[in-house]
């Protein structure tokens, strides 16, 4: 379903005109601002003082909600963020935790002051409580935001928010997460911004009407006092600050902070060339059942100081595989901050002036009401955020400079698992619910000058963390056989992407089968990709182990170690679904490693060789993927080279060929565009190790191409695409038809669009 219910509009999230808000608000709402002259009459000390007492403010809540939440989600995965934000919600500092949030935040606030000021009105001691992705202040229904008004004589000073994942809110899916599910309808219903503090006092009815819906309600109400203690800490630092230094000063800091994030990231996109660059990613499976492919499309276009961000091409919604706008904000967000802001502090308030966003309503990352959305963040805006980081890549790596900026993708996606049923190791049986959190272990995407980080974490949360095994199986009726890095998980490349890893756990302590909810994606197509040529990291995997032999292993005093050792009845989890896990059974999740950067064939043997030591890759990945011959520990360097120039001639008779070569250019005076891509002083496209022309007259790429099996990419595709969907998926590869030096290589539909032609656009005076 996506025809809006009559009265659904006025919960969409949109763009904001900041002057005409101010100009809606009650003359009973009485907001403090500042002039620009009192912004610019701040002395540099003052300035540089009262923000970092602002971002330490932020620390401070999170401490707090940490310490009195009781949910692994929070205090071992840091799944949470924080922000201060203006009169109007505009985040002045936000926490250095889920950074997706960040792109959400302020449309809750933009949405209470237009639709909550006059009634039920905004005062002092409120706090209001949000679940509506619609609304914003979240990215699904899980992502629950407490946020209050900070009031200073009278007038409306700041906001602090404090926003958190729940474990569950209710549903038909456990932990919320509806595989099957066509609508919100069955999925944890969205609950618009209410009064949930009123004068300082929790409104008991509010908070009871709120964990009546959860399958764990004490963690719910927990984490629900947490927030409000935790906005109770933002609140008073706030007062303090403005006692020591005045409403104007404190004021004129949070203006300015927002306005020197801006004017620095404009300096930044000033530097750079104009140009656009596009890139297309796909979510196999919908839903439970489905076996399609659904695609998202952006062309990112930086003109002077400003980006825009178009998606009108992207797929129609469907299934459960959508985010609403604020979600699609977030996958922005989660791009823009690390790679373009990395060194700027993220006053995301300013930052986002820097950028405008293009798309079509009722699409997957901007689906309208009322679309399942309960996958949003770990999705379709996760999605997003891949995508704009391959753009924003390709327009950085034209500059060496810029470099550390670059990465391919990281972990491209969360793999979910959520365990329920009866723990039975108390003096009575208990319900528990548990979400699998270690895929926050994901591989990170090799750089230009760098390997990714094995099972470094994820992109969107810099503080996340795995979760202590012990204390897992302390909480949960289950025992953990292994949780390990994976080899050859990392993309194949001149640097290789970071690992990824796996784990296998059984029920331990439980005598009745558990519930098991399955959702991800990147089973067929890999969300990982490379970068210059590098290839993708691992496709995940889920596995449940019938009939197995665990429980006589365990007895016997061994433990398994491999899943050839857990039995033959090894049973494939799809993207989505509704199972279980009986005791005597185990189920395996192998989640995702980083993107490679670069050919294979190009990198150092003797980081081959130390790979090959660490056990980073496998013995027959050395030769295979890399052509590094080792014998006896050492590289040998003449049948390295021999092997090399072997498989080059693979490539060659296996690619189909530009009819008439193009001739070569002189590299002296190129361009730089990536690692194997430059622009001749002549303009155009050639190779930049041998100095081929890499475009026709018409602009058309001249490259050898190749499609074969997605196995072709190396050992980390260890799912098969046949099993999850029914369009052709292939390894598409495009190399330059002199050297043979891979300059572009993925796992994707057969149909996926050529993708040099989208690299081309990158300046409007050099096209492919």
């Amino acid at each position: 379903m996506s025809m809006p219910i009559p009265g659904s509009e006025q919960f969409s999230s949109r763009p904001v005109d900041l002057g005409e808000l101010r100009r809606s608000l009650p003359s009973t709402l009485d907001v403090h601002s500042v002039t620009q002259d009192q912004v610019d009459a701040l002395d540099p000390l003052t300035y540089e003082v009262i923000r970092h007492r602002l971002w330490s403010v932020t620390d401070e809540m999170g401490e707090a909600l940490k310490r009195m939440s009781g949910s692994p989600i929070v205090t071992d995965a840091n799944d949470f963020d924080f922000a201060i934000s203006d009169e109007l919600g505009q985040e002045v500092q936000v926490g250095l935790y889920n950074t997706m949030l960040v792109g959400a935040v302020d449309l809750a606030i933009y949405w209470t002051l237009r639709n909550r000021a006059a009634n039920p009105g905004i005062e002092a001691g409120d706090m209001f409580l949000c679940n509506d992705p619609w609304v914003g202040g979240g990215l699904h229904q899980n992502d629950v935001i407490v946020y209050q008004p900070v009031f200073h004589e009278g007038k409306l000073f700041a906001w602090t928010s404090a926003i958190a994942h729940q474990p569950d809110l209710g549903g038909v899916g456990l932990g919320s997460f509806s595989p099957a599910a066509e609508d919100v309808f069955s999925e944890s219903l969205p609950t618009p911004p209410v009064k949930v503090v009123r004068d300082g006092r929790l409104q008991r009815d509010v908070a009871d009407l709120w964990v009546r819906r959860s399958r764990v309600p004490m963690l719910v109400g927990l984490d629900l006092r947490a927030k409000i203690g935790a906005n109770n800490v933002g609140a008073e630092r706030l007062h303090a600050l403005i006692e020591q230094y005045g409403p104007d000063t404190v004021k004129a800091v949070m203006k300015r902070m927002m306005s020197d994030a801006e004017s620095r990231l404009r300096d930044k996109l000033s530097a750079l060339p104009d140009g656009s660059w596009s890139a297309t990613g796909y979510q196999d499976q919908s839903h439970e059942g489905d076996r399609g492919l659904h695609k998202i499309t952006v062309t990112t276009t930086k003109t002077g100081d400003h980006l825009t961000f178009d998606f009108t091409g992207t797929d129609p919604q469907a299934g459960v595989i959508n985010c609403t706008y604020a979600g699609m904000r977030g996958g922005v967000m989660l791009a823009l901050l690390p790679i373009l802001a990395g060194d700027i502090p993220w006053s995301a308030g300013g930052l986002m002036r820097c950028f405008d966003l293009v798309t079509e309503e009722g699409t997957l990352n901007n689906a309208t009401f009322p679309a399942a959305v309960g996958r949003g963040p770990i999705g379709p805006a996760w999605l997003t955020g891949n995508l704009i980081a391959e753009c924003l890549a390709q327009m950085l790596d034209r500059d060496v400079s810029l470099g550390k900026s670059v990465q391919a993708t990281c972990c491209g996606t969360w793999d979910t698992a959520v365990i329920a049923g009866l723990d039975e190791r108390g003096e009575a049986p208990a319900p528990f619910l548990s979400i699998i959190m270690e895929p926050m272990a994901g591989g990170y995407g090799a750089r230009p000058d760098a390997d990714g980080i094995d099972t470094g974490g994820l992109f969107c949360i810099p503080m996340g963390r795995v979760p202590d095994v012990e204390m897992t199986e302390f909480l949960y009726p289950v025992l953990t056989l292994w949780r390990r890095e994976v080899p050859d998980s990392g993309g194949p490349g001149r640097h290789r992407g970071g690992l990824g890893a796996s784990i296998a756990m059984t029920p331990h302590g439980t005598s009745v089968p558990m519930g098991l909810v399955l959702a991800s994606a990147g089973k067929a197509i890999a969300q990982n990709g490379g970068l210059a040529g590098g290839h993708p990291g691992n496709s995940g995997l889920d596995v449940v182990a019938r009939q197995s032999p665990v429980a006589s292993l365990l007895a016997s005093g061994r433990m398994p170690s491999t899943m050839d050792e857990l039995g033959s009845s090894l049973e494939p989890g799809q993207n989505y679904a509704s199972s279980y896990l009986a005791p005597g059974e185990v189920f395996a999740m192998t989640w995702q490693g980083g993107g490679g950067y670069g050919d294979p064939l190009t990198r150092d043997p003797a980081a081959v060789l130390r790979d090959l030591r660490e056990a980073k890759i496998s013995p027959a990945a050395a030769v295979d993927v890399y052509g590094v011959v080792v014998r006896e520990g050492v590289v040998d360097t003449a049948a390295t080279t021999a092997e090399r120039s072997r498989q080059r001639a693979v490539r060659r008779s296996r690619s189909a060929v530009p009819e008439k070569p193009l001739g070569k250019t002189s590299l002296a005076g190129a361009r730089r565009l990536d690692d194997n891509l430059v622009e001749p002083a002549d303009g155009g496209l050639a190779c930049g190790h041998c100095g081929e022309h890499l475009r026709t007259a018409d602009g058309e790429p001249a490259v050898a191409v190749h499609e074969g099996p997605p196995t072709e990419a190396g050992p980390q595709i260890i799912a098969t695409a046949a099993d999850y969907v029914d369009a052709p998926v292939v390894f598409r590869q495009y190399c330059c038809p002199s050297c043979w030096t891979a300059v572009y290589s993925g796992v994707v539909p057969a149909d996926h669009p050529n993708s040099l032609r989208a690299l081309g656009h990158r300046t409007t005076a050099a096209a492919v």
